[in-house]
């Protein structure tokens, strides 16, 4: 197997793990509908170079109905909802506990994986699930009931991801950085519309600067990274590199927001690994 479809998913989950603690940070002075248009719309303003690159740009009419309702199903799950359910679980939780919340994720995508998509998954997968079910059911209860519910959030935004992942990983005839453009942008528009009819945007230029670049990179390069990644290594396999992100997450927001890292997280941290 070759080794740079590995060191993309790697390179993903710490791009990606980086959005946890920094949209924390920016949920202070950004409502959750506005934020997460911003970071959609970053993401698709950081592949705009790649696609001028591939020459290859294809128009939403020229694709066959599989992989326009893919498509569709990878925005709606993966760039509208699943962005949303996070950020308001962020508001609930520290971004250290978000961020090993987010294990969910391959646990979302494996059981999709293994009951719809027909990807196989040995007993080894089968121990890590559960392992990281019991330390996700551990980190919210110790929380108490503010933990429960942004757990039950985060939880609703990984499985709209593992729909999305597998989508993503059917695609065909559309660059990875072509679906992520087409997902940012739509996405994007729609939740950062959303957010202006719901309160009115007050976010200085800087702040909005700061959104968009965390898009573009947590969500722009790094989905793209994913995406190649899933199309040569499937999605399940893509996705077990992948869930390394809340590790990433949990040390800089460790480093940069100084939240402290109690007891219950090193606990399930061991769990997971």
């Amino acid at each position: 197997m070759s080794k740079l479809p590995l060191a993309m998913a790697l390179l993903a989950a710490l791009l990606f793990g980086a959005a946890t603690p920094a949209s924390k940070a920016l949920l202070q002075a950004l409502p959750t509908f506005q934020l997460a248009g911003l970071l959609y719309l970053g993401a698709a303003l950081g592949v705009l170079p790649l696609i001028f690159h591939e020459r290859t740009f294809s128009w939403p009419w020229n694709w066959d109905r599989q992989t326009a309702l893919r498509l569709v199903g990878a925005i709606s799950m993966g760039g509208v909802l699943g962005p949303v359910f996070l950020l308001f679980g962020l508001r609930l939780a520290s971004s250290a506990s978000v961020s090993l919340w987010l294990n969910l994720e391959l646990i979302a995508t494996v059981l999709l994986g293994y009951f719809f998509f027909r990807d196989e998954l040995n007993l080894h997968g089968w121990v890590a699930t559960v392992g990281m079910l019991a330390a996700a059911t551990l980190l919210s209860v110790s929380e108490g009931c503010a933990g429960v519910q942004a757990g039950l959030l985060v939880a609703l935004a990984c499985v709209c991801w593992g729909l999305d992942n597998h989508y993503t990983a059917l695609i065909t005839g559309v660059t990875p950085a072509q679906t992520t453009f087409w997902k940012g942008l739509v996405a994007g528009m729609v939740n950062f519309s959303i957010g202006i009819n719901l309160d009115a945007y007050t976010a200085t230029l800087s702040l909005t600067a700061m959104a968009i670049t965390v898009g573009v990179f947590s969500y722009g390069i790094s989905i793209v990274l994913y995406i190649t990644s899933a199309q040569k290594l499937g999605a399940t396999r893509s996705q077990v590199i992948f869930s390394s992100s809340p590790f990433f997450g949990v040390i800089l927001a460790a480093t940069f927001l100084a939240e402290p890292i109690p007891p219950a997280q090193i606990i399930a941290t061991l769990v997971i690994m």
